[in-house]
């Protein structure tokens, strides 16, 4: 994993949602994936299109960033902090999110 990418944990992260509701969540997966199920306000960008999409990402707040499990979205995180997004890690992904009971849409 990427140890230089900030991260949150899926409990932290229901934190930050509960608070703030339209925190921009951003699921990385493929569209097979994140129809089979995903959090609730995430929104689906592709790994593979997130830098033709760049206009879709907010750069003047934090942005989470999901996957599965934390791989794919550390990779992505990664890169778009270094094109000067402020967006974070979410460990454990979309499985961990529903594994610790927080509600997955299908």
């Amino acid at each position: 994993m990427h140890s230089s990418v900030p991260t949150v944990s899926v409990s932290e992260l229901a934190a930050v949602l509960a608070d703030d509701p339209t925190t921009p969540l951003i699921d990385v997966r493929e569209p097979a994936e994140y129809a089979a199920g995903h959090a609730p306000s995430a929104v689906l960008i592709p790994m593979s299109v997130v830098p033709v999409r760049l206009a879709d990402i907010p750069k003047d707040r934090p942005v989470y960033v999901i996957c599965h499990s934390g791989g794919r979205s550390a990779q992505v995180v990664h890169w778009l902090n270094a094109q000067g997004y402020d967006t974070v890690n979410v460990d454990g992904g979309t499985a961990g999110w529903g594994g610790h009971g927080h509600p997955i849409v299908h």
